[in-house]
């Protein structure tokens, strides 16, 4: 599923656009790239929407077995599609070079939570068939695997919505640039403050995010003051979203 990856070296993997400049330092992370404590939130009220909905199926039917599968098949099929929207998680890889940061990240959760969606579809209308075969009043619990079969089939397969949906980013971070250099130690993350200026003529500043491992963030932190010795550094919470963060006070 969305929460177990391959381990892959993907830094050796990735198109790095500036390969020509030496790295001086890279690495790569799985993160949940957002406002977790939102997202925690709303999964537990998607809990409880699918514990209802699943002990309302499972009263419909007499038949003990009949109602277990189609209750307890249709709340793990709903706490399943609640998770892969409240604990997506972003695979980001970081190449540190003298001139620049680059970045590749994306969400593998169309790539893993298709197939098993396609052959948990497959597994279980394969079971509830045999079942019929016992029982005819295991028909109503085929709505699980039919259900989940038009949700895959659903999801599409070209490379323009497989992008859209991983939110495939890549982008460059210029050392000269930076303005400011915070540290949010509770999430491990290390944020670089710039200022955007829009077409309309507004600007206003934000962080982006450099997510690291807890036992390598001191490294980390020590090779970004040395590449920037003469801006300012200090320690703060960040909001953090998919695009970058703001410091809290």
């Amino acid at each position: 599923m969305w929460f177990i990856q391959p381990k892959q070296d993907y830094v050796a993997q990735m198109p790095w656009k500036h390969a020509e400049e030496p790295a001086l330092m890279s690495w790569q992370i799985r993160a949940r790239a957002y406002n977790t404590f939102v997202a925690n939130i709303l999964f537990v009220i998607f809990f409880i929407i699918c514990l209802g909905v699943g002990v309302l199926l499972f009263s419909i039917s007499e038949d003990f077995i009949s109602s277990l599968s189609l209750g307890g098949g249709m709340f793990l099929f709903l706490l399943l599609i609640a998770m892969s929207m409240t604990h997506q998680t972003a695979i980001i890889v970081y190449r540190l070079t003298d001139k620049r940061i680059e970045v590749f990240s994306w969400k593998p959760q169309i790539d893993s939570v298709k197939p098993v969606m396609k052959w948990t579809a497959i597994g279980s209308g394969v079971v509830v068939l045999f079942l019929m075969f016992i029982d005819p009043s295991f028909l109503i619990a085929a709505i699980g695997p039919v259900g989940i079969g038009i949700v895959s089939a659903l999801m599409g397969t070209s490379k323009n919505y497989q992008s859209l949906v991983g939110d495939d980013q890549h982008y460059e971070i210029d050392w000269k640039n930076t303005e400011e250099v915070a540290v949010w130690r509770q999430r491990s993350v290390i944020g670089l403050r710039f200022t955007y200026h829009n077409e309309d003529g507004f600007s206003y500043t934000a962080y982006k995010t450099l997510y690291c491992q807890k036992q390598d963030l001191e490294a980390r932190i020590d090779f970004i003051r040395e590449k920037l010795p003469n801006k300012p550094y200090r320690e703060c919470k960040l909001d953090v979203d998919s695009d970058g963060a703001f410091a809290v006070d």
